[in-house]
This record gives structure tokens, sequence and C-alpha cells, in this order.
């Protein structure tokens, strides 16, 4: 059991800063750091759940909750528009990985790992390419 549960910490910290590098590569507010606590806060407090033997969709609810404050932080309206709402939404999807990892959906927390960096990497360079916007 303890050795699941270092592995499932492990890839939390690991997969949460695959997506951080990403966005410390672009230089966003939030980064290798933040993301790479998140996932594993995330799937902290489902292991801990699991063991309890409480886990239910409330463990859900709260941490999307408390995601959603910490994503609140990091989106700023400025006179150019809003910006921030790609790192919030990466936040809120990054504790969803976590929580995948604490409840064993291994293939699951590496498929949206893989979306997020094809969403975040793939999807900014066509933006680029039609709408000639820089992010």
């Amino acid at each position: 059991m303890e050795l699941e549960t270092i592995f499932q910490l492990f890839l939390a910290t690991f997969l949460g800063a695959l997506i951080g590098l990403e966005r410390e590569y672009k230089r966003k507010e939030a980064g290798l750091r933040t993301f790479s606590l998140v996932t594993l806060g995330a799937s902290l407090f489902s292991i801990i759940s699991f063991q309890l033997g409480i886990f239910n969709s409330i463990i859900i609810s709260a941490v999307a909750t408390g995601i959603g404050f910490l994503g609140a932080g990091v989106i700023f309206r400025q006179p150019a528009g809003v910006v921030g709402l790609t790192t919030a939404a990466g936040l809120w999807l990054s504790a969803a990985i976590g929580i995948a990892i604490g409840a064993r959906l291994y293939f699951l927390a590496f498929l949206a790992t893989f979306f997020a960096l094809l969403i975040l990497a793939g999807f900014s360079i066509l933006e680029e390419k039609i709408f000639k916007t820089k992010e």
C-alpha cells in the first residue's frame, strides 16, 4: 500500500509538472510549482479519503471549489481584455488529474494530461497560424 501511495504522489507531481512546464514556457502566472502542487494536493485529498473509506462526490466538490478560488486569483481584467482564463482552466484540470490519480485511474490521468498539453501547446500554434495572434 505504501509503495502505491508513493507512486501516486510522484505521478501527480510529475503530471502536474508537465502541464506547469508549458505554462512556464509561456511565462504565465502559474507554472511548474503551482501546477505540481495543485495536482499533488488533489491526489493527496483523494488518497486520504479513499483510505478513510469516505470517498464520494463531496470530496470532488470540495477540491473543485477550492481550486475555483485559486483559479479566480489568476484571472485579471486588463484594458486589452481578460487574462488568466486558460491558466485557471489548467489549474482546474490539474486538480481533476490529481483526483483521478488518487482514485487509481492512471490511464485517465495520463490521457487527460496528454490532451491538456495538446490543447495548451498545439492549439496555441494553431491559433497563431489561423488568427495571427501571439499568446
